[in-house]
């Protein structure tokens, strides 16, 4: 597929296609997300990343002291980690890190809600409520926090005060969760989300997506075994589930997360 920033033959600029990912931790949008992230960025698209903790539960702490020296550490290894992958946007909110569960999804799902209306992505990546390859509580409530802002964010009567505010109704067109064709024999899986899409990254990115992740350097005990990890996921391809469209169709396997997005 050819993305265009520009309408054809006219001046006036269109819309530039939007893809935005929602994570849990500083270290998601590289490990889970990173090769598809590089490869949509050198495809025209703008990309976003809001992650909702700072990840101060983390074991692998760096030389922090406290938990408010290790917010700082980790949010300045994400925007190091987002700017190798070209991330457009970045954000990290503060939920609090090992207790999503425990948190006010109202409140979460109004933050995400706001975000998604005044990005006005066109696709969103998240993770599913299986927690994807970790099974990590906090990426499967990142998933469904996001998840519910998927469907409200296009519905005027969800967070009307946005909408008093100067914000308009946005609905994106294709969700994603992160999905994989193996699961980890460590990890409490219950029932993962099936492969619907693969999306080829290449190599190059598989490469840099490590190189991202090892920006990280608080977590550097994790590196060896993420890249094991990473390496079973096909070498250069980072799959998805599919999960909601805008618009009815059948289901269909894909290549591509943009395959059947109309630029508006």
């Amino acid at each position: 597929m050819v993305f265009h920033k520009y309408m054809l033959g006219g001046d006036r600029p269109k819309t530039m296609l939007k893809l935005l990912c929602v994570t849990a931790h500083p270290d998601d949008e590289a490990g889970a997300f990173g090769g598809t992230l590089l490869l949509y960025h050198d495809r025209g698209v703008e990309t976003q990343v809001v992650c909702m903790t700072a990840g101060t539960a983390a074991r692998n702490r760096g030389s922090s002291r406290s938990n408010e020296e290790l917010a700082a550490m980790r949010r300045a290894e994400f925007a190091a980690s987002c700017k190798l992958l070209n991330v457009s946007q970045y954000e990290v909110l503060d939920y609090p890190d090992g207790e999503l569960d425990r948190t006010d999804y109202y409140r979460a799902v109004e933050d995400l809600t706001r975000r998604m209306r005044q990005i006005r992505p066109h696709v969103v990546l998240t993770f599913g409520p299986d927690g994807g390859l970790t099974g990590h509580v906090d990426h499967a409530m990142a998933g469904v926090f996001a998840t519910l802002a998927f469907e409200w964010a296009g519905r005027p009567d969800r967070y009307p005060e946005q909408l008093e505010q100067g914000l308009t109704p946005h609905r994106a067109q294709k969700l994603y969760y992160l999905a994989a064709d193996f699961v980890l024999p460590d990890r409490q899986i219950i029932a993962p989300a099936t492969v619907t899409t693969r999306v080829e990254v290449g190599a190059e990115r598989f490469e840099k997506k490590d190189e991202a992740f090892r920006q990280h350097t608080t977590q550097a005990p994790l590196f060896e075994r993420v890249k094991k990890n990473l390496g079973q996921r096909g070498g250069g391809v980072e799959m998805y589930h599919l999960a909601v469209t805008r618009d009815p169709r059948e289901a269909k396997h894909e290549a591509d997360l943009f395959e059947g997005v109309v630029e508006e």
